[in-house]
């Protein structure tokens, strides 16, 4: 029996921000065809370093997983959006050593995952929903920077990804300026069924 469990971090453990409405794994369940099983062992606030436990806990049957993570580690270099520098070039000289971190941290969750020998989707950062339009638009420029180290890696090793920026780009689509909707959520699961079980037929 096909069964998909989600890793990562609150895009896909969003339970906590959508009220009373649906969360993402519940609306999975209910896109999946008959007989496959869903499992969420995606924790709120896991970034790249912490992946481990859900990675140990991932079900002996098992057969798909889907990554979605780096959310967080965004978020814990916002500072660098207020680093004092005296040109554009050493702005960039800036953003590529922080690149360069979270590309070698990432590819070290992927290749943690993978050892698990389950096929595996990746997927991209998206680029919130920020009240402040100047900080929106630094936002999206650092998550392009970061998604392309993950497009990077996700290429190299041949694997599928889920673009959640085309998935998730209105207001509606998120709870919070970082977590999705019951209205983003189901954009979401229907990705994450389409990346997987492509032959699902949706209403």
């Amino acid at each position: 029996m096909p069964h998909i469990v989600l890793l990562g971090d609150s895009v896909f453990d969003n339970g906590a921000y959508v009220g009373n409405g649906p969360d993402v794994i519940s609306q999975l369940r209910g896109l999946l065809p008959s007989g496959w099983q869903a499992t969420l062992n995606a924790v709120d606030g896991s970034t790249t370093r912490t992946l481990s436990t859900q990675i140990a806990q991932i079900p002996a049957d098992a057969t798909h997983l889907v990554l979605s993570v780096g959310g967080n580690d965004a978020l814990m270099l916002v500072d660098v959006f207020t680093h004092p520098v005296a040109t554009v070039g050493e702005a960039l000289s800036v953003m590529a050593s922080v690149v360069d971190e979270f590309d070698r941290d990432y590819r070290l969750a992927v290749a943690a995952v993978l050892r698990t020998g389950l096929p595996t989707v990746l997927c991209t950062i998206y680029n919130g929903s920020f009240p402040d339009p100047e900080f929106q638009g630094r936002a999206t420029i650092a998550a392009a920077l970061l998604n392309d180290a993950i497009l990077r890696a996700a290429r190299e090793r041949s694997l599928a990804v889920i673009d959640l920026r085309l998935v998730c780009s209105r207001d509606e689509d998120f709870a919070n300026p970082i977590e999705p909707s019951s209205v983003g959520g189901e954009k979401i699961a229907r990705a994450v069924v389409k990346a997987v079980a492509p032959s699902a037929a949706f209403e």
